[in-house]
């Protein structure tokens, strides 16, 4: 993917406003970034909440073809705010089932692909959410952590769905149980992030990338995402049949017949998501 060529707009546009999440339209890009940053990035109530408002924003605006999200300051994110846990005296099962949960779920059920800025740590459900989206850029600065052992919990979030599945059961238990740091280059040599970037050059490139991302034909990587979640519960003849089911709906879009023209007139396509 060349998206190095590609000329970033620095005109960002606010469309709503926050108050521990920044949520800035680029174009088809949004931007979601986490701003706690005193805090690192731990999440409250109000910023959870904020999360599944963005989200439910995006869901629902077509001209929003991918989404970028990060932290601000030195950190992705540290996990819950225990302090603003223990004032609230909030249980754990509601904090799951009303705040967590429903932003895990909004994001796998996005049918736009959810691209993580790894910029510094990612501890506890930090991790989750990085694990939870579709595809992940961290930093050399950048690490993770299972950190719930450490405080006598188990992984919560998503961790314990997506972590094996990224890089098996044992490595998974083990980092668990461990609670060990994860340094940005050994998480790329695990297959916990897709791309290692100097720490100098991530904004830039972080930003490039969703860019490029938000290029693609919409439908398709929708149905590609879709795809390839099923295909962990699915036998191969429903794949297959999904597959041929998939791509009759993409053979019928504009973006298809883009695709075949500009192929054959020997250019860049230029896919409008239709």
């Amino acid at each position: 993917m060349n998206f190095f060529k590609i000329t970033v707009s620095l005109n960002l546009v606010k469309l709503t406003m926050f108050k521990f999440i920044k949520f800035d339209i680029d174009g088809p890009c949004c931007f979601i970034t986490l701003n706690r940053p005193e805090v690192y990035n731990a999440f409250n109530e109000e910023m959870l909440n904020e999360l599944q408002d963005a989200f439910k924003k995006i869901s629902e605006d077509n001209n929003i073809r991918a989404v970028g999200l990060t932290g601000e300051g030195k950190a992705f994110s540290s996990g819950q705010d225990l302090k603003s846990f223990n004032e609230k005296n909030s249980g754990f099962k509601d904090a799951l089932d009303n705040r967590y949960n429903p932003l895990i779920r909004s994001i796998a059920d996005l049918d736009k692909p959810v691209v993580c800025g790894l910029n510094g740590v990612a501890a506890g459900a930090g991790m989750s959410l990085a694990l939870a989206c579709d595809i992940r850029i961290a930093s050399e600065s950048a690490s993770m952590t299972e950190v719930f052992i450490n405080v006598g919990l188990v992984p919560d979030s998503g961790s314990s769905f997506y972590l094996p599945r990224l890089v098996g059961f044992a490595k998974a238990f083990e980092l668990c149980l461990t609670a060990e740091k994860i340094s940005a280059r050994d998480a790329y040599r695990m297959g916990l992030v897709n791309k290692l970037v100097n720490a100098g050059l991530f904004r830039d490139y972080f930003v490039r990338y969703v860019k490029a991302i938000s290029e693609k034909p919409t439908k398709s990587v929708a149905m590609i995402k879709s795809l390839l979640k099923k295909s962990f519960e699915s036998s191969l003849s429903e794949m297959l049949d999904l597959e041929s089911k998939y791509q009759e709906i993409a053979g019928a879009t504009d973006d298809f017949r883009e695709g075949v023209n500009s192929f054959l007139e020997k250019r860049k396509p230029v896919f409008k998501g239709k």
